[in-house]
């Protein structure tokens, strides 16, 4: 055998075994190493399986959780939506340690370590690099992006959800919902699915307010939102090999890319009118909306002020679908609760014509609605819109008492703490508004980790304020109207999408007011 020909054999051979030692590296040493690190320390967990993880336990686990609805007024929903957490926090303890494939992620539900993580994620606590699918549905906006990119877009978010300008979008909210309960009228008596019903207001809420357009414009991105919503979470707990997932793409991820290439396609064109306005002398500028702000940043003169294209169109992906889901949710499970609890479906109407009488509401009013704000509070606590505020750990670091390795994710799991009875009681999976109603600090006997369904620290959501204040106008102009129970067809099964979500729907009967005959 040649010297050429002995060459061209152990070359591909060195670097074959060079790839298999990385892989064992990575796949198998690296996880034991993590694992047996944090036992010592006393943090216990499912062990971890060659590759996979956890995730065919976790998927079995949800399966079999999904099949099985709950009792109605049932609203401990923690084993239900994440059934592997529940059994698992049961059985290790309140932190455990689990496997996403390859990737360690420690699951926190003890109440000071929550806060130490998310008040301090953006020095130690950073978020992680969104998953392929997660890319796709909201790319590297607010939700992920850190550093000064991350202070830059969300001064520009902080200026169009609070302050004066939440108060400019009261009549686009108003409109939408009065569109709504227009067409409310003709259905007196018979069953609405209000799932559905809300999803359409708040698509045509998030689009007048944010993006100055109707839903009729915007309702292809909410769909291909909602194909690329359905698709990330059938693939959530798939294992996922980076350098095959790369040359032999799932179908799935393909799909995904062709989603996120049209949604892109209609942004530009609506940025494009906007452009084309001003350039025709039609406007002075881009408007005051999220997205006239964004284009104005994308054409800032400023480099230093200035937004890449990739980086307007993520933003507006990520407040079309935030906008839109998380006030969906709220909306829903308010009024399902409401629905099932007349007595204070009654209180809280009470207060609404107290405040308003007859007459539409408004912004001042908004913020007097003390036991509205009590129901939406325990509301967000036991069907919040979050399951979990993922954090990554880029460098070894100390939290708490425990040592903490390099590269493991964390979860800060709001779901487990809002249904924790060591710190709501007995009563935890109740319903009972009354909880806040001197407010959140009392409720929570000032443990600030114990209640964040926005998130803690400067991480936390830009749109809450916009969210609970949308709910309210849309809660009080349907309580001012007609009185609601929940439909027998009603089916109480929650499900974990992006937000929690009603697995069939939620189906009510509505009924007049005698003053509104």
């Amino acid at each position: 055998m040649s010297v050429l020909t002995e060459v061209l054999v152990l070359v591909p051979c060195a670097l074959f075994l060079v790839a298999l030692i990385k892989f064992l590296y990575d796949y198998m040493w690296t996880p034991l190493r993590i694992q047996r690190m944090l036992n010592s320390q006393g943090i216990k967990g499912p062990p971890y399986r060659f590759i996979h993880g956890n995730n065919q336990e976790v998927a079995k686990m949800r399966m079999e959780a999904s099949s099985k609805p709950l009792a109605l007024t049932d609203h401990g929903i923690f084993p239900k939506v994440q059934p592997h957490m529940h059994s698992w926090i049961n059985k290790y303890g309140k932190n455990y340690l689990a496997w996403d494939g390859v990737r360690a992620e420690l699951v926190i539900s003890d109440t000071e370590l929550v806060k130490e993580v998310l008040k301090n994620s953006e020095k130690t606590f950073r978020k992680r690099k969104p998953t392929p699918f997660e890319g796709k549905l909201v790319g590297n906006g607010l939700v992920f992006i850190e550093g000064e990119k991350w202070g830059k877009q969300r001064k520009l978010a902080n200026h169009a959800f609070h302050g004066e300008s939440l108060k400019n979008m009261t009549p686009a909210v108003m409109a939408s919902v009065e569109a709504m309960l227009e067409k409310w009228k003709g259905q007196v008596g018979k069953e609405i699915k209000v799932f559905g019903e809300f999803r359409l207001l708040t698509s045509e809420v998030i689009s007048r307010t944010a993006f100055g357009s109707s839903y009729l414009e915007g309702e292809k991105i909410f769909a291909m939102l909602n194909k690329l919503s359905i698709i990330m979470s059938r693939n959530i707990f798939k294992t996922r090999i980076p350098f095959i997932n790369k040359f032999l793409k799932p179908a799935d991820l393909l799909e995904s890319e062709k989603l996120a290439q049209e949604i892109q396609d209609i942004v530009m064109k609506i940025v494009k009118k906007r452009e084309d306005r001003v350039a025709n002398g039609e406007a002075d500028g881009f408007g005051n909306d999220f997205l006239g702000l964004l284009v104005d940043a994308y054409r800032d003169s400023d480099e230093k002020n200035r937004i890449l294209l990739e980086d307007l169109v993520d933003e507006c992906k990520t407040f079309y679908l935030a906008g839109q889901d998380t006030v969906n949710s709220l909306l829903a499970w308010t009024v399902f609760l409401l629905a099932i609890h007349g007595d204070w479906q009654e209180k809280a109407r009470r207060e609404v014509i107290d405040i308003f009488g007859n007459r539409n509401p408004h912004t001042e009013g908004i913020a007097k609605l003390k036991t509205m704000t009590m129901i939406i509070n325990e509301t967000l606590r036991l069907y919040g819109p979050a399951n979990g505020l993922m954090r990554k750990v880029g460098r070894g670091v100390q939290l708490g008492k425990l040592v903490l390795p390099a590269n493991i994710d964390l979860l800060p799991l709001n779901i487990a703490v809002h249904h924790d009875p060591q710190l709501w009681g007995d009563d935890v999976h109740l319903f009972k508004p009354e909880r806040f109603a001197e407010g959140i600090a009392k409720a929570t006997k000032n443990n600030g980790g114990a209640y964040f369904p926005f998130g803690l620290g400067s991480r936390s959501c830009v749109g809450m304020t916009f969210a609970t204040t949308e709910t309210k106008f849309a809660l009080s102009m349907i309580l001012q109207r007609y009185t609601f129970t929940l439909s027998p067809a009603y089916v109480h099964s929650p499900a974990s999408v992006i937000s929690i979500e009603p697995q069939h729907g939620i189906q009510i009967i509505l009924e007049s007011l005698q003053n509104d005959a």
